[in-house]
C-alpha cells in the first residue's frame, strides 16, 4: 500500500450514527454495518477499499463484517482489511467491532468446510493471521451442518471465546429450531449466543414466517424473529437490497451492462429475475420512496429498521460515494404505520426469485 499522510478519524464520527443494543448483551452495533463480501478482494483496487473503510469509520460505522472466504479470491478480503487496519485503523481498535465466519468451503480436504471443531478453530486461527488481529469481536458459524453434532460446532465457538480469540459468538443461516437449540447448548457451556445473521429484505421475508421450511427439520411453529426476540439474541440482516433488486438499477426492466443480472456467470441474479411481477412491485416501492425523498435502496434499509429486533443491517459499498448514499438513509424519519401499510402489498417474499 502506498505511503500516505497519517489517518486521523473525524472528531464528529459518533454525532449522527444510530446505535442499537444487540439483544440482551452489552454490545451496541451501528444501525448500518459494512460488509466486506464483494468489494474488498484482490480484484478490487486497494486504495478504493482503503478510502471506503476510512470514510465508513468517519461516519460512525464501527462494525466491519468479514468471513474466511470473502474476496475474491477467498481470504483476500481479510488480508486487505488487515492492511488498512495496520496502516490506518489500528489506533482505534478498541472502537471497532470486527467479525469473521467459517462454515463454507475454504481449503481442500475433509477439514476445510462445514462445522467440525477442527475446521472452525483452524479457520479462525487463519483469519486472525490474515487480519493481523489478536481476536475478533464476533465469530460466527456461517451455516448449519446437519452432518456434524451441533454440540461440537457450538463447543468450538465456546472454545474460541475461552481462548480469548473471540469476544462474542453468533450463527448465520440457522433455522428457528436450530437457533434455539444452539443457544441452549451455548448457555449450558456458559457462552451466550449473541447474534444471528440471516438474509432479510422486502423480497426475502422468511425470518418472519413461522411455517418456513428450513432444510433442517422442515417444520416450524415460530419464526426466527420470534426466537431471537424471546432469547434476547441480536439480528444483523444481510442482502438487504436483495442482490440489487431493491435498487433503481432494474426499474427499466433491463439489466445494465456490468450489473449482476447482466452477468452470465452470476450465481445470484439473471435477467429472468426481472419479471413483470417484480417490475410492478419494485416500481410501486420506488414511488413510495420518492414520496419520502429517498431512493429505493434507502427505503429498503429504512423498512428493515422498523423492527427493533433487527440490531443492524449489513451493507456493501464499492465506493465512498455509494457508502455515503447508503448512510444517508439514516437521515430520513422512521416509517409511519401508514407508510408501512402502503409498502406491505409490494414487499412480498419470493419476489425476484
Amino acid at each position: 500500500m502506498p505511503a500516505a499522510t497519517r489517518y486521523l478519524a473525524a472528531d464528529d464520527r459518533y454525532d449522527s450514527m444510530t446505535y442499537r443494543r444487540c439483544g440482551r448483551s452489552g454490545l451496541d452495533l451501528p444501525a448500518l454495518s459494512l460488509g466486506l463480501w464483494h468489494n474488498f478482494g484482490d480484484v478490487n483496487p486497494l486504495e478504493t477499499q482503503r478510502a471506503t473503510l476510512r470514510r465508513a469509520f468517519d461516519l460512525g460505522v464501527t462494525h466491519f463484517d468479514l468471513a474466511n472466504n470473502y474476496g475474491p479470491p477467498a481470504g483476500s478480503a481479510e488480508e486487505n482489511f488487515g492492511r488498512v487496519l495496520a496502516q490506518d485503523l489500528a489506533p482505534y481498535r478498541d472502537e471497532l467491532i470486527v467479525s469473521s465466519k467459517a462454515g463454507y468451503g475454504m481449503w481442500p480436504g475433509p477439514y476445510g468446510d462445514h462445522g467440525s471443531k477442527k475446521y472452525l478453530v483452524s479457520s479462525l486461527d487463519q483469519s486472525l493471521q490474515r487480519t493481523g488481529l489478536d481476536y475478533v469481536d464476533i465469530f460466527y458459524h456461517h451455516r448449519p451442518d446437519p452432518a456434524t453434532p451441533l454440540e461440537e460446532s457450538m463447543g468450538a465457538l465456546h472454545q474460541v471465546v475461552q481462548q480469548g480469540k473471540a469476544l462474542y459468538v453468533g450463527v448465520s443461516n440457522y433455522s428457528p429450531a436450530r437457533t434455539r437449540e444452539a443457544a441452549a447448548i451455548l448457555a449450558d457451556l456458559g457462552t451466550p449466543l449473541t447474534i444471528h445473521q440471516p438474509s432479510y429484505s422486502m423480497f426475502n421475508r422468511h425470518v418472519e414466517d413461522p411455517a418456513h421450511e428450513d432444510g433442517y427439520d422442515g417444520t416450524q411453529s415460530e419464526s426466527l424473529l420470534d426466537v431471537v426476540g424471546d432469547l434476547g439474541i441480536g439480528v444483523i440482516a444481510f442482502s438487504p437490497l436483495q442482490q440489487g433488486l431493491l435498487t433503481n438499477r432494474y426499474l427499466s426492466g433491463e439489466a445494465p451492462a456490468g450489473s449482476r443480472a447482466a452477468s452470465s456467470d452470476s450465481p445470484f441474479l439473471s435477467s429472468d429475475n426481472l419479471s413483470a411481477t417484480y417490475l410492478e412491485r419494485v416500481r410501486a416501492l420506488d414511488e413510495i420512496a420518492s414520496g419520502r425523498g429517498q431512493s429505493l435502496a434507502q427505503l429498503a434499509l429504512s423498512w428493515l429498521r422498523r423492527d427493533d429486533r433487527v440490531t443492524s443491517t449489513l451493507v456493501g459499498a464499492s465506493s465512498v460515494r455509494q457508502l455515503e448514499d447508503t448512510v444517508a438513509s439514516l437521515d430520513a424519519p422512521a416509517l409511519t404505520e401508514d407508510e408501512i401499510a402502503a409498502i406491505e402489498p409490494f414487499a412480498v417474499d419470493g419476489t425476484g426469485r
